[in-house]
């Protein structure tokens, strides 16, 4: 008798089914839920980026295109990077257009770590890095980072073992929201160099900043600090999703030491082929667009979560991304788990803190949704908190 589960192999049942799916999936059966759960832009992509890639595609521009990427796109990115991290002006980096930061994360594992290897890991931290680790046949290795969720040298050093290979870093934070600052990315940068360590730098939240930050001398440009800042050993990975609401559209890119980036091309060849084409022109015209007024929004929304919980709820004041990632008051005796299911028992999504952590303390809301429903929201978790 046929037995499709002989097939399935033990990495894969090493993964277990996301812990945010199962959230989305309740949210489809709920009448107007208070969806705080979503980690994505509540708003459209600009109209200019979709008029792109509709002038694409009406010239025909939708076949393969070189693996790498169009020689268009990848001038663009280069310059933008060369002007924004003055140690990479000198440097012959390497670049990989991705589908996806997700895309380019797991070509980043599957080239550089396999088994026996060891990768270091914030918890908390992005639901997939720990199961793409997996994947590759490596161990996933937590930093715990509480309670300011900072990682630091003093947290790194006790973990490193001869078979650390990697560390993942991850400013603005999902699910914490918090930004490293501009030493602290020095810090980790020396670090990793010292230790011969790899590291790889997950930025697609790099335009939601929302303090003002120290900027290195010579770069170009307002953003959040970067390890390659410091060190052109970087994987960078950046992406289009979250900056200009393309998350549909599975844009990113890959950007670090020439060698690295070669071998993720040449898998990429072998498993993506390339990201989609008319995604690729449409890209060059989000270069374009001036996303501030759409940032600004989010960081009002960002106080207006603060000021409202602050007080109630234990929380990091996050500095960029879309998150909040409270604690659940002790007083409560309610692990982040049982909150979360008292507050969709009231219509509120929320995802409990123990889907991106080892610890069951703590509940991430996500406020990229309009002003009303995040309003709402609060109230229905200062009311549970009582």
């Amino acid at each position: 008798m046929f037995d499709p589960n002989r097939f399935i192999t033990d990495r894969l049942r090493a993964i277990d089914a996301s812990g945010i799916r199962r959230v989305f999936d309740l949210a489809a059966k709920l009448k107007n839920p208070i969806n705080l759960s979503i980690g994505q832009p509540d708003f459209d992509v600009p109209q200019p980026v979709k008029d792109a890639a509709a002038a694409a595609i009406r010239k025909g521009l939708n076949s393969y295109t070189v693996t790498q990427g169009i020689a268009e796109l990848h001038a663009t990115i280069r310059g933008k990077l060369r002007d924004e991290l003055p140690l990479w002006r000198s440097e012959d980096f390497g670049l990989l257009v991705t589908s996806g930061v997700s895309g380019g994360l797991l070509l980043a594992l599957m080239t550089c770590v396999g088994p026996g290897d060891e990768v270091l890991i914030p918890d908390p931290c992005f639901v997939m890095y720990r199961h793409l680790i997996t994947l590759a046949g490596a161990k996933a290795v937590h930093v715990d980072t509480y309670p300011d969720f900072q990682l630091t040298p003093e947290r790194l050093a006790p973990l490193i073992t001869p078979r650390t290979k990697m560390l993942m870093f991850n400013s603005p934070s999902n699910p914490t929201g918090v930004v490293s600052t501009l030493d602290r990315c020095r810090q980790i940068a020396a670090f990793c160099d010292q230790h011969n360590i790899l590291l790889m730098s997950d930025e697609i939240y790099d335009e939601f900043c929302y303090e003002k930050v120290e900027r290195p001398a010579g770069s170009g440009v307002k953003r959040c600090p970067s390890p390659a800042d410091f060190s052109p050993n970087v994987l960078l990975l950046r992406g289009y999703s979250k900056t200009y609401g393309m998350t549909g559209w599975r844009l990113g890119y890959a950007a670090g030491p020439k060698a690295l980036i070669e071998q993720m091309t040449k898998l990429q060849q072998y498993s993506f082929v390339c990201a989609p084409s008319m995604v690729q022109w449409a890209g060059l015209m989000a270069h374009e667009q001036d996303m501030t007024p759409y940032i600004d929004a989010y960081a009002r929304k960002r106080d207006r979560v603060v000021q409202a919980l602050r007080g109630t709820f234990e929380l990091t004041t996050p500095g960029g991304a879309f998150y909040a990632f409270p604690k659940v008051p002790d007083r409560l005796g309610l692990t982040g788990a049982k909150f979360v299911e008292k507050a969709v028992e009231r219509g509120l999504l929320i995802i409990p803190g123990n889907v991106f952590s080892a610890r069951d303390t703590h509940f991430r809301i996500s406020y990229a949704c309009d002003e009303k429903m995040l309003d709402r929201g609060l109230e229905l978790l200062l009311e549970l908190a009582k």
